[in-house]
């Protein structure tokens, strides 16, 4: 079974990239019913993207925004925007956010930044006003192993694919993660990253191992008799 991430594990990496509704994460009075209900869409959304249920993720995504929308307020649904570019950039689907930019000019100055980070062109200047873990990340790409938190780490990694700044080292660390929390969309797409690297390093073997573990996740467990898949 795919293993999504936890309420605790989605509320910490909300908070540590500007995301919306931090009051739902905590001990608080008791807070609106679309801030509830949007909250909850979001973390749902997230979870499927990771866990590979496409389907599932943009129904949920617009049942954030359908909530979020009875507010009339463009800069909460640009932190729902930059919520699940985040799960983008973790999964390498790239760092453009074209939901976000109609609503760019009503986000504060740090969604701006940070959405800037996602895309790889973050500034000097914009990086001050990214959270501490993230502002580590983009000034050390190092870093990104130091970071507790594996939906933030795996984010800050793909930032840092965006940025060109990843190395064969972060690589492995994304992948490990993904792999570790069993999230399958993202854990295919560093593997495969990992493959053309691999590749192109002539380091065939490497290439092999990485596409063997490639069939498994696609499988989903079957074994390569009931999928018509031979081992390498």
């Amino acid at each position: 079974m795919t293993r999504k991430p936890s309420t605790a594990t989605l509320c910490r990496f909300l908070a540590a990239a500007l995301t919306l509704l931090l009051a739902a994460c905590g001990s608080q009075p008791p807070v609106p019913d679309w801030q509830m209900n949007a909250h909850g869409a979001a973390e749902r959304a997230s979870a499927a993207h990771l866990a590979g249920e496409g389907r599932v993720a943009q129904q949920e995504w617009a049942r954030a925004r359908a909530e979020v929308a009875r507010t009339g307020r463009p800069e909460l649904l640009a932190r729902v925007e930059l919520l699940r570019c985040a799960a983008q950039v973790a999964s390498l689907e790239g760092g453009a956010c074209p939901a976000f930019e109609p609503l760019r000019q009503d986000a504060t100055p740090p969604e701006r930044a940070y959405a800037d980070y996602l895309a790889g062109r973050l500034t000097p200047e914009q990086a001050a006003l990214l959270p501490p873990a993230q502002r580590s990340a983009a000034a050390n790409v190092d870093a990104i192993a130091g970071i507790a938190e594996p939906f933030s780490r795996l984010v800050a990694a793909g930032a840092a694919v965006q940025a060109g700044r990843a190395t064969a080292q972060l690589l492995v660390l994304a992948s490990d993660t993904a792999a570790a929390q069993g999230w399958r969309r993202p854990l295919l797409a560093w593997l495969l990253l990992r493959v053309r690297q691999a590749r192109a390093a002539g380091d065939e073997p490497l290439a092999a191992q990485l596409e063997r573990r490639i069939a498994i996740v696609q499988a989903g467990g079957a074994s390569p008799a009931a999928t018509g898949q031979m081992p390498r």
